[in-house]
Parts: structure tokens; C-alpha cells; sequence
């Protein structure tokens, strides 16, 4: 077998959506374009990636209904560090944020609006253990400032450790909530530990309501729809694995939380 060109074929609900994404963000070209149909490439050694819009008829039956789910477009690249700053800088979503793992790969993770995972890798050069420096074991000392601050109709978010101010596997930060105020039902994808510093606050998942009081923690599992209600002014702490995504029950691809990155 000789094989010249590698193409991913991906169904996806907005083909537009795909390709506007994809041209935009990691510099592929349209090559061919119909109704339902797009072909992009890119002059290097990246795979090809063809769109097809679902219940498109080119598919056979069976897989006219299928999505791209549970696969990830991988693309190894040069100075990874300089392509997470200029995407999180186009505000590209940057659902994983920069990592290395223990066997030397480094890499972080986008979502596209079909909700396609795309990760940038990038293999870390292997070092001496000897040659460690003093700066790479200190410890981090982290000072919220107003930049760290998010607030959203219905709380308030202090980043506190998250990969981009000195943590690497953890996102920590502080929720403050008025009282009457509630989220919206939203499920994350990584375990969450509340632990509530100041009032109540009321939580309501898989079918039951505790409430929780300063001074004690809940723990949250992962994947499950939640809605936060303060009855009463509340603070809380929060932390996570650093990778957590959001989900919205009837809403379709993930979103990241700005304060946790």
C-alpha cells in the first residue's frame, strides 16, 4: 500500500460553522465546496479534513444521522506555548488548557462550534533530571487582581490557581453570590468541591436539594446538571481538575470557564 494523502471525513450538523472555524483559527484553506460538502487543506503535513453536513445523501443510510463525537483531530506543531497565546488571544475556545504529561507531551485543546475536539501537540525535549533548576520546583505564590474577576448576572468569579497563573493540574476560585440569586442548570464535565465560606446555598441535582452552610463542602460529580441557588448572600470556594468543560442541557459543543484556565 502506498498511500499519498490522509483526509479526515467529519459530519457535522453546520458545515459553515466547521470551516469558518477551522480557516480562521489553524489556517486551512477551502479546497472544494458544495451544498452540505466542504474540503479543506492546508500545504503542509496537516491531514485533509472533508465536512459533510448530517442526513447529507453522498452517506449511506445508516450513517446519515451520525456526528463527530468521540475523536480528536491532532495536529503536532512548533513552539506550542506561541500557538496557545496567539489562539487564546483570537479568543478561540480553548476547552483544555496548556499541559504536559509525565511521558513528555505537551498540548492543549480546542472545541469547534460542531463540537469537534482539536488538540496541538507538541513532544517536550528529554532532559537530564540533573540539570533541573531550582526555579522549576518553587513553589507559586498567587495574588488575585481585578483582571481574575468575572461577573456574570448571577455571581461573581475570582480566579484564584488556574494553568495560567502558576497551577498545572488544578483550578481553584472563590464564587460570590447575592441573595436570591441562581445559575443556570449546567453540568461539568470534571469533579467540583464547593466549599462554602459565608451563607448558604442551595444545590439541586439529580432530583434532590441540599443545603450547605458555611463551614461545611460538597463535592459534585462529574457530568451531572446542577443549579446553584443563593437564598441568602453566600461565598464559597471552588476546585476542579484545571480541563473541566461546561454543558448546557438542550444546547449543543462545550464551554470553557475563563476564570478556571
Amino acid at each position: 500500500m502506498n498511500v499519498t494523502a490522509s483526509t479526515l471525513s467529519l459530519t457535522v450538523a453546520d458545515v459553515d460553522a466547521s470551516r469558518d472555524f477551522l480557516t480562521t483559527h489553524l489556517g486551512y484553506r477551502l479546497a472544494m465546496a458544495d451544498d452540505g460538502f466542504a474540503s479543506l487543506t492546508r500545504e503542509d503535513a496537516a491531514v485533509d479534513v472533508v465536512l459533510l453536513r448530517r442526513g447529507i445523501e453522498v452517506l449511506p443510510a445508516e450513517q446519515r444521522d451520525q456526528r463527530a463525537a468521540g475523536l480528536i483531530l491532532a495536529l503536532t506543531v512548533t513552539d506550542l506555548a506561541a500557538e496557545e497565546a496567539r489562539l487564546r488571544a483570537a479568543g478561540a475556545p480553548i476547552t483544555m488548557p496548556l499541559r504536559e504529561e509525565p511521558w513528555g507531551e505537551r498540548l492543549f485543546q480546542l472545541t469547534d462550534p460542531n463540537g469537534v475536539v482539536i488538540q496541538l501537540v507538541e513532544w517536550a525535549t528529554p532532559t537530564d533530571p540533573a540539570l533541573s533548576t531550582e526555579e522549576e520546583t518553587a513553589v507559586h505564590v498567587i495574588t488575585p487582581s481585578p483582571e481574575n474577576v468575572t461577573v456574570s448576572p448571577n455571581a461573581t468569579m475570582t480566579g484564584l490557581a488556574a494553568p495560567s497563573r502558576g497551577s498545572s493540574e488544578l483550578s481553584t476560585w472563590k464564587v460570590a453570590m447575592e441573595a436570591g440569586a441562581s445559575g443556570p442548570e449546567h453540568a461539568v464535565s470534571r469533579e467540583q468541591v464547593w466549599t462554602v465560606t459565608a451563607g448558604v446555598v442551595e444545590v439541586t441535582c439529580a432530583g434532590r436539594t441540599e443545603k450547605v452552610a458555611a463551614g461545611q463542602t460538597l463535592v459534585l460529580p462529574p457530568d451531572a446538571v446542577r443549579r446553584i441557588h443563593a437564598p441568602e448572600a453566600a461565598e464559597a470556594h471552588v476546585a476542579m481538575r484545571a480541563d473541566g468543560v461546561v454543558t448546557v442541557p438542550g444546547t449543543e459543543g462545550t464551554r470553557v470557564l475563563p476564570w478556571a484556565q
